[in-house]
């Protein structure tokens, strides 16, 4: 079985594509050192990671498991007895010497193919790895960008901090000249218990996130910090998402679900050749003797062959052919479903990275409005001709859409790591240069 297509329609081009070619280490498009630092530290350390890497190594020891049935097994035996005199007989030592050999002769190719599928399903595992080394790069990244957009959310949210305290100062001296209410400044202390409360927030989840990431790096969350100092990197080109049939030539969790029916394939072709005979030879060389010196004087050889065909087994070959055959179709279907999901993916990581763009431009104009609202109000409320409720509510306005401009900023970065691990295959990793299939 040479090619298989996934039971879909033919699929079209997608919704948008741009012009840049995504690199193999597809995160290095951000410009990013530390993200870079440490995702490499991450492909090393990771637990996880390193546990579906053994779980291939296991999947290549079954393969050679399987190959050694394509050769003899021989065995080697030797034994030693003293036996009692007893009437009549005389005692004595007994040594016995002695090998054996078996081998089935694969006429068929019944043992080949299970060798094929084994081989099938081990390149499968080594997808998997190299599928989990994609979640754990784009994990790493999604953490790496919230620490960077918490950092400046801390650092929007003391500068609105110390706006509130301002305004405090500042309409308490108008209150002890009769210009300003008592609510006006419990409502504007409101606001500044609002602020502190949204900073202790930011300040949780910087923590937790940095509990996160140590986790992904393979380190005890007590014994790692890190304080982030970069901006949040610019949005890179939109890059060119190809046609859906290079996409799942190389997504590695479609190669996958292509592998395993495959697999299921060669298992079908070995229980249909379970019908035809076997032929098998039986190799044996012993030699006996009451004195270990002349023990390898004499040999007495058999050679045996054996043919057997199955005659009657009451229908249990047919239903292992139908069983096998009902595994290959469900893996089938299930390769269709993976390549199904993987369009989806990037047609909803496009269309995101499309409208959040869109939301940011609305977020941004709302938040220009907002400032002009406020210089106006804050006029108007010093002119005596609006009252400080207004300006109170502009102000909250302001600042609350200052913090949204931050979190959708770093929610498209999050849709465009998103696209990435859409539409990039597997890269190498300091383990993958060591596999073989």
């Amino acid at each position: 079985m040479q090619n298989v297509e996934a039971p879909i329609e033919e699929a079209e081009a997608f919704s948008y594509t741009g012009t840049e070619a995504i690199p193999e280490e597809w995160w290095t498009a951000f410009d990013d050192p530390d993200l870079n630092k440490l995702i490499d530290s991450a492909l090393t350390e990771n637990l996880n990671l390193a546990a579906t890497w053994e779980q291939f190594q296991a999947a290549q020891a079954i393969v050679r498991r399987e190959k050694s049935f394509l050769w003899p097994d021989i065995d080697l035996a030797a034994r030693s007895a003293i036996s009692r005199p007893e009437p009549d007989f005389a005692g004595g030592e007994n040594f016995q010497a002695g090998l054996a050999a078996g081998y089935e002769l694969d006429l068929w190719g019944r043992i080949r193919s299970g060798i094929q599928a084994e081989e099938f399903r081990a390149e499968a595992s080594f997808y998997d790895y190299q599928a989990a080394a994609m979640t754990l790069s784009a994990e790493i990244s999604t953490t790496w960008f919230q620490l960077l957009t918490l950092e400046k959310q801390l650092e929007l949210t003391n500068q609105q901090i110390e706006t509130n305290e301002e305004i405090i100062r500042l309409i308490r001296a108008r209150f002890t000249s009769g210009q300003i209410r008592a609510v006006d400044i419990l409502r504007q202390q409101q606001l500044l218990e609002s602020t502190r409360d949204q900073k202790i927030f930011f300040e949780t989840q910087l923590m937790l996130l940095q509990n996160r990431l140590a986790l992904l790096l393979g380190r005890p969350p007590q014994n790692f910090t890190i304080t982030p100092e970069n901006e949040l990197p610019e949005l890179p080109p939109l890059p060119e998402t190809g046609l859906p049939l290079k996409l799942i030539r190389r997504r590695p969790d479609v190669k996958q679900a292509y592998n395993f029916v495959l697999a299921a394939d060669r298992e079908m072709a070995q229980a249909i050749r379970s019908k035809y005979p076997r032929l098998s030879f039986d190799l044996s060389a012993q030699s006996r003797s009451n004195n270990y010196n002349n023990l390898f004087q004499d040999w007495a050889y058999t050679l045996a062959g054996n043919l057997v065909a199955p005659l009657l087994y009451g229908g249990r070959i047919r239903a292992e052919i139908d069983r096998t055959e009902a595994l290959k179709n469900q893996e089938l279907y299930l390769y269709g479903q993976t390549v199904l999901e993987a369009f989806r993916e990037v047609e909803d990581a496009l269309i995101q990275e499309q409208k959040q763009k869109e939301r940011i431009e609305v977020l941004e104009r709302r938040l220009e409005l907002a400032q002009k609202t406020n210089r106006q109000l804050r006029i108007e409320f010093l002119n005596g001709l609006s009252e400080y409720l207004d300006v109170l509510l502009s102000l909250d306005q302001e600042q609350q859409l200052q913090r949204d401009i931050l979190e959708a900023q770093q929610t498209l970065l999050e849709h465009r790591i998103t696209l990435y691990r859409a539409l990039a295959g597997g890269f190498e990793t300091e383990r993958t240069d060591t596999a073989e299939f």
